[in-house]
């Protein structure tokens, strides 16, 4: 596995033990993973999310018809309510643009500097929100991500050794000493744990 790709999303992961047995869509993981249990019952399968890094569970020790029933089938995504309709008829004037008007409370220095901006309040207001929910989103990005492999290794490798410092390095963004760290942990293990922590690097930060 090449740990600098981008993990898609929609797939899981199945571990037994320490080695990786299955990667890819959920039904097809799903059903490996049930193949591998009714071969080896003893061997202890461990699936997750590969984004998120949230365990699958999922009883391996019932029919497959019963283990894919609890695979989530793909839902699609919802149409916004201001989308414009195939069939809907055009109409004049201004296309909806899904604005709602509500009560906003500032001080009168934040009044006028807004009343001096280009385009007046509403539209200043508008670019404020805008900035600072693109800011966000990269940093709500990072710190999930951090969450999604901390997750993962707390449930792979909480008692191996290198952990509590491997931890410290995740969520300092330290990718070197989270390598050096984790460099003794099993191939495969590391691996997956190296992927979710260049996901959580900064998007203008190359992967080491």
């Amino acid at each position: 596995m090449n740990t600098s790709e981008t993990l898609p999303e929609l797939n899981w992961i199945a571990f037994a033990d320490s080695k990786r047995i299955s990667f890819g869509a959920p039904t097809d993981v799903a059903t490996q993973a049930k193949s591998f249990v009714d071969a080896q019952p003893q061997t202890t399968v461990f699936m997750f999310d590969a984004v998120s890094s949230q365990r699958i569970d999922i009883d391996l020790c019932a029919p497959l018809p019963l283990v894919l029933r609890g695979v989530p089938k793909p839902v699609a995504p919802v149409q916004p309510e201001d989308a414009p309709q195939a069939d809907a008829p055009r109409t004049a004037g201004r296309p909806k643009l899904g604005v709602t008007a509500r009560e906003v409370t500032l001080m009168p220095r934040h009044w006028e500097w807004l009343a001096s901006q280009p385009g007046g309040a509403s539209v200043s207001l508008r670019k404020l929100i805008e900035h600072a929910m693109r800011a966000g989103k990269e940093t709500d990005r990072i710190r999930l991500a951090r969450e999604s492999a901390y997750r993962f290794i707390s449930a792979m490798a909480g008692d191996a050794a290198g952990f509590e410092e491997a931890s410290r390095a995740l969520f300092a963004g330290n990718e070197v000493v989270f390598r050096e760290c984790i460099a003794n942990w099993p191939a495969d293990v590391r691996e997956h744990a190296l992927a979710l922590m260049q996901a959580a690097s900064p998007a203008d930060t190359p992967a080491g």
